[in-house]
């Protein structure tokens, strides 16, 4: 569960300089912080990916069942086999409100 998070340690997309705590690469950061400030990332997740897929009739679920027939000992019985041949995922879906970046450094609400 969770692996929406970054693997990086130490650098949060959300700011400028590197996360660390050195204080002799100040400089560096500092020069790093001014190439990327332009390009920060914003804290709102506008997107996702789906967890969902389509099977051939353009059926959209996360499972698809199908049922079989069993015989056996001259008895009928149903059985459903799950399907995990053809399905395509649904892709990205856009969210209907944005939410907040899993790695956003910030503390929302204190208790």
């Amino acid at each position: 569960m969770g692996g929406s998070g970054s693997k990086a340690k130490g650098a949060w997309p959300f700011s400028g300089s590197g996360g660390g705590g050195d204080s002799a690469s100040d400089g560096n950061e500092q020069s790093v912080a001014r190439l990327k400030a332009p390009t920060r990332a914003t804290p709102f997740v506008f997107t996702r990916r789906s967890s969902l897929y389509y099977d051939e009739d353009g059926d959209l679920a996360h499972e698809f069942y199908e049922e079989t027939v069993v015989t056996k000992n001259g008895r009928k019985k149903s059985k459903l086999k799950r399907i995990h041949k053809n399905l395509t995922p649904q892709g990205t879906v856009k969210l209907d409100h944005p939410c907040i970046h899993v790695d956003f450094p910030v503390v929302l609400c204190e208790v």
